[in-house]
This record gives C-alpha cells, structure tokens and sequence, in this order.
C-alpha cells in the first residue's frame, strides 16, 4: 500500500500547508480559531470541526445526538468520546 503523497495547499487566508487529503482545513487557522473554554476546546481540530461543521456547538446540541451518529461524523474517533461524555456529565447530560 503507498502512502498518498501531501500536497502544498493554501488556505484563503494566504497560509500554506501541506495534505494528503481534499480537506481544507487549514492548521494555522484552526490553531487561530480554538476556542479557549467550554467543551469545544478540549476536542482535537478535526473532531472541532466536525462538530462545528454539523452545527453542533453546545452540548445540549451533542446531547441529541447517539454516540454512533456522532462516530459517523468525518473527523471525530474514538478518542474524542470520552471527552465528549466527560463535558456532557458535567452538565447533568448525556449522549441520546
């Protein structure tokens, strides 16, 4: 199997980097984007995004979501679960 090879993209904000996927999701303006509190955070970029991108930006928005439908989502693993059920808990929520 070979590897597939990163490519120099662009972002729209004139920064370059490098992938080897379509996504354009660019690391400096992730990076510049963070959010600096709540349950967004915690997660990675590529679970932030998302979640985000689904229009999933509270956890009561999470909380009507079943765990499987959240895996489907392209960018959120395993790994970003626990998280998730930890800020969910918080609040005196749960997935659906």
């Amino acid at each position: 199997m070979r590897l597939a090879e990163k490519r120099l993209k662009v972002c729209e904000k004139g920064h370059p980097f490098y992938k080897s996927t379509d996504c354009p999701s660019c690391p400096t303006c992730d990076q510049e984007n963070k959010p600096s509190s709540g349950f967004l955070s915690k997660l990675s970029s590529p679970a932030r995004n998302a979640l985000v991108h689904a229009g999933i930006d509270t956890l009561e928005k999470l909380s009507m979501y079943t765990e499987k439908e959240i895996l489907k989502l392209h960018g959120i693993g395993p790994a970003s679960l626990p998280i998730m059920k930890s800020s969910l808990k918080e609040e005196g929520l749960s997935f659906k």
